[in-house]
């Protein structure tokens, strides 16, 4: 079965604010019972899946960038785990993995900037940023705000950095000297 069978509203959506789950109704269809949950928040704020769609299956080109060691880590590196997963038939797959093994939609299934930085790849933070995301969201990750003056101690060697992990945000050319 695929995913706009049930999800039928993503191959027209344009919004993020657009709730892509279906009606109960569908649901029951197949199912005895259903809870809708609400949909999950998001820190974008500009996204098409249907502009998305029309490309058709981008797994290959994320396990591609897997492969050739050019798909940016993420903290808790689970590059494995996404690999074995880009096989699939369904173009929504390739972006919401792991469905097919999980009675539930957890953070895992949701897409990750990764994937969305395989073809996305001119970074200027925090300008493109918004691109995807509200000026006001709060994209810094824990380590930028919990550790007490982590701009003074970023640099010192203290903080322990893994320059892919920075990639996320900074860009795959970015260079530490860029601004120090």
């Amino acid at each position: 079965m695929r995913c706009v069978t049930c999800h039928r509203a993503a191959a027209s959506s344009t919004k993020v604010q657009d709730n892509l789950l279906p009606a109960k109704e569908v649901c029951l269809g197949c199912h005895d019972d259903a809870e809708i949950p609400a949909p999950p928040a998001t820190n974008l704020t500009h996204f098409s899946h249907a502009l998305h769609l029309k490309m058709g299956d981008v797994a290959p080109f994320l396990a591609a960038a897997i492969d050739h060691k050019n798909y940016l880590r993420t903290p808790g590196d689970q590059t494995a785990w996404i690999r074995t997963r880009l096989g699939t038939r369904d173009p929504c797959q390739a972006c919401h993995r792991g469905l097919e093994e999980s009675d539930r939609v957890t953070r895992a299934a949701l897409p990750q900037m990764a994937d969305c930085l395989v073809c996305h790849t001119v970074i200027e933070a925090p300008f493109s940023c918004w691109d995807c995301h509200a000026q006001d969201a709060e994209l810094r990750p824990a380590n930028h705000t919990e550790i007490p003056h982590f701009m003074d101690a970023h640099s010192s060697g203290k903080v322990q950095l893994d320059k892919a992990t920075c990639a996320l945000c900074h860009g795959r050319n970015f260079r530490c000297m860029g601004c120090h």
